[in-house]
C-alpha cells in the first residue's frame, strides 16, 4: 500500500490540504499529515487542523509521495524549514512522487528540482522562477512532479494522485461516489 506524507504549516490553505488527506484515504492510501512543529495548525483561513505527528517522527519513515499544500503564510514556511527542501530533493533523488498546489510549487522550485520542468501553481507564485516552463492548466504532470493551481482546482489534483498511486479504476471509483 502507498504512503503518502502532507506536511502542515501554520497557514496552510485547508480546502487544498483536507481535500488530498481526505479523498486519498477514501482511495485507501495511507495518509500521514506531519505538522512542522508539534502544535495544532492554523490554516490561512482560520481552520485548526490537528496533524497526525509531527514532522520530524514523519520522517523516521519512508514515503512514496510527498504533497504540499498551497497557502499563506504556509507556502513560506515551508520554503524556510530545511527539512522540507531537503525532504523534496532526496524524494526527487529516489524517483518518487513529489508534488504541489497553489503557492507550494514555489518550494519545489526554491528546493531547485522545477529548472526546466513544466509546473502550475497559483498566478504569480512562480514567476521569481524564470527556469520553470509555466503551464495554465489545472494539474500539470512532468514525470514524478506533479502541480496544480489553487483551491478550486484541489479536486482535480487529489483525484490526479489517487490514479497515480491506485490506477485509473480506483480514480473512478472515488470520483463516481463524490457525485461530481
Amino acid at each position: 500500500m502507498s504512503m503518502v506524507l502532507v506536511p502542515l504549516a501554520m497557514g496552510c490553505e485547508e480546502l487544498e490540504a483536507v481535500t488530498v488527506i481526505d479523498l486519498l484515504r477514501r482511495a485507501g492510501v495511507t495518509v500521514v499529515s506531519a505538522g512542522l512543529d508539534g502544535q495544532i495548525q492554523r490554516g490561512s483561513r482560520g481552520v485548526m487542523i490537528q496533524p497526525d505527528t509531527t514532522l520530524e517522527a514523519a520522517l523516521t519513515h519512508e514515503f512514496d509521495m510527498l504533497v504540499l499544500p498551497g497557502g499563506q503564510p504556509g507556502t513560506n514556511n515551508l520554503k524556510a524549514d530545511a527539512r522540507i527542501i531537503g525532504l523534496v530533493q532526496k524524494m526527487v533523488a529516489e524517483g518518487k512522487y513529489v508534488t504541489a498546489i497553489c503557492a507550494a510549487p514555489s518550494v519545489l522550485a526554491a528546493a531547485g528540482v522545477l529548472d526546466g520542468q513544466r509546473a502550475t501553481s497559483f498566478p504569480g507564485a512562480l514567476d521569481a522562477y524564470p527556469q520553470v516552463q509555466q503551464q495554465r492548466a489545472a494539474v500539470v504532470e512532468d514525470g514524478k512532479l506533479i502541480t496544480s493551481r489553487g483551491p478550486g482546482t484541489a479536486l482535480d489534483f487529489a483525484l490526479t494522485l489517487i490514479e497515480r498511486l491506485c490506477g485509473r479504476a480506483k480514480r473512478d471509483e472515488v470520483e463516481a461516489s463524490l457525485q461530481r
